[in-house]
């Protein structure tokens, strides 16, 4: 149920300011550093104009700009598309090429899981090992992070990923996310790769099986750059805030990923400022460089540079990608957290009663740099194609651009936005950010969050099967689940104060956050790709495969896993207790 208060700020909002940026940006490739800065500049005028003050950082981020690339092969120079991060060979690498046949249902997986990639082709590592060391491997898919460094590892000279349609997508390569530390560094791409569209990719198969080779050539600008990052800063009564948060930089002019989220940003930032004595909680919008050419660098050095605040007071970061885009009438895949589903259900289903809704876990991608520091998180994607007019038009699945294929190559313009989309989209993104602000009680369901663990660990329980006991991991879970259920019934009846609750749910996220997303320490940053639930009791769904030696060391990594869930499990419960 909106109230008078939502009403009357969703009723403030107006498509003339943001519509005029997504034409702007229309225009404006948003790529190359100085075309980057040259889109924060049209962002902070805009807000100048519309009376938002704003902060405009400029740090020096690590960024890899793709310029130019090709594989020539039978005679033949076929048009290609380095992913940001490839090794930059201008000189050419020229070595046989191998085909390894893709699972075609998991193009757009950023998995490392060897079966789930390519479909049981590839028994074991020793095969790959075999098949691909000193080769260019050709196979269909992206040239993403999982697939690369697994080529890489297993010793490939290149790689050349088989794009689905007749266009190229642009993309990113390195599993390093945001600018490298020292530690990072060792797994910074050492192969070229690049993205060829389907008939090149036909054509590179075929030559595969009869034992061709090829020559990759790519051209990158790399180091760091300065970039701006303009943030508009919305006081409210108390010091607590949530985050919302989208990249400006794109792939070309890039209208539907993001020019339309980055207008949405701007417009609700007006309604916002223009309505913020009302708020009980700040508000904090940040428009990000680095998204496409950094590995999310950019939001990677603010989530660095404003780590201790955000732990402190940062409630819940709210990701806007893609909205507003043409045909994106359905709410099938949004986004969500556990404890964060019910008020974006509420949220959008206030907006579109009849939406099609249904969540879908975050992956690692679109700027979350916040799970480390352990921060409940809602949408990335919303608004998307419903499957069956994807099927009905011939696409492939995307990863943004509201469904639409032109996502990622020069196609994405002015008419992949939609006015009336994006005005709904707005709306649902703010009465979804005022009810965070404004809520007593903070609107998170940490009973569903303690479910899905639960679910999770009897999966991994049933998979592990005689090898392993994950009774210590479900006796803690279900020890958390009766502590948090009583906590929120307290609170709901006001027999816990709102303010210690709201305490202790921000002290709940900086627990149950990194166990459920993260692999390394908090204020690092895991590497970019597919993180499973409980990552460190994922293991144990995999026990079967092993035998031998191997066994021993997956069952002590089980071992250390289980420890490190239990000991957060029962952190969280004395908390409650």
């Amino acid at each position: 149920m909106i109230t008078d208060q939502e009403r009357r700020l969703l009723d403030a909002v107006a498509p003339d300011a943001p519509w005029e940026l997504v034409e702007h940006f229309s225009r404006t490739p948003r790529w190359r550093p100085e075309d980057v800065n040259r889109g924060a500049d049209a962002i902070v005028e805009r807000l100048g104009r519309l009376g938002v003050p704003v902060a405009v950082h400029q740090p020096e981020i690590y960024l890899s700009i793709p310029l130019s690339a090709s594989v020539e092969a039978g005679g033949v120079v076929h048009r290609a598309k380095p992913p940001s991060m490839s090794l930059s060979v201008p000189g050419g690498r020229a070595a046989p090429l191998v085909y390894l046949p893709a699972n075609l249902k998991a193009l757009r997986s950023y998995s490392r899981d060897v079966q789930e990639l390519f479909g049981g082709t590839i028994a074991s590592e020793e095969e790959a090992r075999a098949r691909v060391s000193g080769r260019i491997v050709v196979t269909e898919g992206f040239g993403n992070p999982a697939l690369s460094s697994l080529v890489e590892e297993w010793g490939g000279a290149g790689l050349i990923a088989c794009n689905p349609g007749v266009d190229i997508h642009w993309g990113t390569c390195t599993t390093i996310w945001g600018t490298p530390d020292l530690d990072d560094l060792p797994r910074k791409p050492k192969i070229p790769v690049v993205a060829v569209n389907k008939a090149t990719g036909e054509a590179l198969m075929a030559l595969a099986r009869s034992g061709g080779e090829a020559t990759i050539r790519t051209e990158m600008q790399e180091g760091f750059f300065p970039q701006k990052i303009p943030v508009v800063d919305i006081p409210g009564a108390e010091p607590d805030f949530v985050l919302l948060h989208g990249h400006y930089d794109s792939w070309d002019v890039g209208v539907g990923d993001n020019a339309t989220g980055d207008a949405t940003m701007l417009e609700i930032a007006c309604v916002l400022w223009a309505n913020r004595a009302g708020l009980k909680r700040g508000v904090r919008i940040a428009w990000w460089p680095g998204h496409s050419t950094g590995r999310y660098a950019g939001s990677a050095w603010f989530a660095d540079a404003f780590a201790l605040e955000l732990d402190e007071h940062c409630v819940a970061q709210v990701n806007c990608d893609s909205p507003g885009c043409r045909w994106a009438n359905s709410f099938h895949a949004t986004t969500t957290m556990s404890e964060t589903a019910k008020l974006v259900e509420g949220a959008i289903k206030d907006i579109v009663p009849d939406a099609v809704f249904r969540t879908k876990r975050p992956n690692q991608a679109g700027d979350y740099s916040f799970n480390n520091i352990g921060i409940s998180s809602f949408y990335m994607l919303s608004s998307t194609m419903a499957d069956d007019l994807r099927k009905e038009k011939g696409y492939y699945d995307v990863s943004g651009c509201g469904g639409n294929i032109a996502w990622h190559t020069e196609n994405d313009q002015l008419e992949i936005a939609d006015k009336d989309n994006l005005l709904r989209d707005i709306r649902i993104y703010l009465l979804s950010l005022l009810r965070v602000a404004n809520a007593e009680l903070l609107p998170f369901d940490w009973v569903a969050t303690a479910d899905e663990f639960a679910a999770t660990v009897e999966r991994y329980g049933r998979a592990a099967g005689d090898h392993a006991d994950l009774s210590p991991a479900r006796e803690a879970t279900a020890a958390f689940r009766g502590a948090i259920a009583r906590m929120q019934a307290d609170a709901a009846a006001g027999r816990l104060p709102a303010a210690r609750a709201n305490e202790l749910a921000r002290q709940l996220a900086r627990i149950l956050v990194p166990i459920n997303f993260t692999r390394t320490p908090r204020f690092a940053h895991d590497p970019a790709f597919t993180a499973p639930p409980l990552p460190g009791l994922a293991v144990a769904a995999e026990l079967s495969r092993y035998e031998g030696a191997m066994l021993g060391f997956a069952k002590t990594q089980l071992m250390r896993g289980q420890n490190r869930y239990v000991a957060a499990m029962r952190e969280a419960t004395r908390l409650l207790d």
